[in-house]
């Protein structure tokens, strides 16, 4: 199925902004994602605590939630995702050569059995909506229980994500790399 060509419901800009989405996006520019979600409000103000734990409160390394971001960007076709994590990617230590190669997932040659592992679960999850009993084990392995709710719930939050911003057809902030590009 292909993308919009152009936006289906363009981010706001600050002269469209009722005052709660204002205050919602706080001072300064905001990024077309929020600049979008805000549209409605009361669905903004719930949705931006969980995305944000998931992001900058999570219990994963920050390298093990950007390969799984990415990779879930990348089997979801969002280059929004894939673009703005990139440089967060990078934040967390990926190499260039990593964030290509999360494009051809588990399988390439490289991945320790660790990044292999999550990298599997979110192709588990995109191919069949559970994890196999080998990802499952593996990742059991070496993740603690809370670790083992948040896994699912962030390779989930971003392939709905990605839904979204893939069906208003969110623009970019300027070049990006491209879906699986460094």
């Amino acid at each position: 199925m292909n993308q919009p060509s152009a936006p289906r419901l363009a981010p706001l800009g600050p002269d469209d902004l009722t005052g709660e989405q204002r205050e919602l996006l706080g001072p300064g520019p905001s990024l077309n994602i929020f600049a979008t979600l805000v549209r409605n409000p009361g669905l903004y103000r719930k949705w931006l605590p969980f995305g944000g734990k998931l992001l900058a409160g999570s219990k994963l390394t920050a390298r093990e939630r950007e390969l799984i971001i990415l990779r879930t960007a990348y089997r979801c076709g969002s280059a929004y995702e894939w673009g703005q994590h990139v440089a967060i990617g990078r934040e967390a230590g990926l190499s260039d050569d990593e964030i290509r190669r999360v494009a051809d997932g588990a399988g390439a040659p490289g991945w320790d059995p660790a990044d292999a592992a999550v990298l599997q679960m979110v192709d588990d999850l995109q191919d069949h909506h559970c994890m196999s009993d080998a990802t499952w084990s593996a990742l059991a392995a070496t993740h603690d229980e809370r670790q083992l709710v948040e896994l699912p719930l962030l390779s989930g939050h971003y392939a709905m994500l990605a839904g979204a911003l893939n069906s208003f057809g969110v623009p970019t902030e300027g070049p990006l790399p491209g879906l699986g590009e460094a």
